[in-house]
């Protein structure tokens, strides 16, 4: 099941309401998504990845997974 660039928008959106979120990707499988929320003041990179990755509700976990690749960017607003 393919999975639209408006989803993980939605997604990421619930867990980050006050982030600026930009999904870019349009063959169901591959997308590119840049995070910057508040929330990530203070956390390192690995940190700031893992609560995407979170908000995701599995949807990039193991073969079965809808979304097979995601380049993120994340940061705290300047």
């Amino acid at each position: 099941m393919a999975i639209s660039a408006q989803d993980i928008e939605d997604l990421l959106r619930a867990s980050f309401p006050k982030g600026r979120i930009e999904v870019e990707g349009d063959d169901g499988a591959h997308f590119s998504a840049l995070v910057v929320d508040e929330s990530f003041r203070g956390m390192n990179r690995v940190q700031q990845q893992r609560a995407v990755y979170a908000a995701l509700q599995g949807k990039m976990d193991g073969s079965a997974g809808e979304l097979h690749a995601l380049a993120l960017t994340t940061r705290a607003p300047e």
